[in-house]
């Protein structure tokens, strides 16, 4: 019963209110007026507007360099709170003028 009180209702209403075409319809695109000498844009008609090879490989190259202060930093702070227990981090730098090895009594690094 409920089924045929629906069907009536939605015929009522659809006699109510005249249908039109959705926005995404066949019918309502072929009744838009079109713009002369339009083509289609693609993304193949318009240049790269992306970052160039250099300017990719420089940001990677800022990246790595951040990483490796980042990383410098924190070992840093790792012998710091270590010597701050009585341990003894063998911590080296590029550069340092002793080697890893020399932190150890044996001369082999833990």
């Amino acid at each position: 019963m409920r089924d045929a009180i629906a069907r009536a209702l939605c015929w009522a209403l659809s006699l109510l209110t005249p249908r039109r075409p959705g926005r995404h319809s066949a019918e309502y695109l072929a009744a838009q007026p079109k713009a002369p000498g339009t083509a289609p844009t693609t993304p193949w008609s318009r240049p790269w507007t992306g970052p160039t090879k250099e300017e990719a490989a420089a940001c990677f190259q800022r990246q790595a360099d951040i990483t490796l202060e980042r990383r410098v930093v924190e070992q840093r702070q790792r012998a710091a709170a270590l010597a701050t227990l009585g341990v003894d981090y063998p911590y080296t730098y590029e550069g340092a003028p002793f080697p890893r090895s020399s932190f150890t009594a044996s001369g082999v690094a833990a």
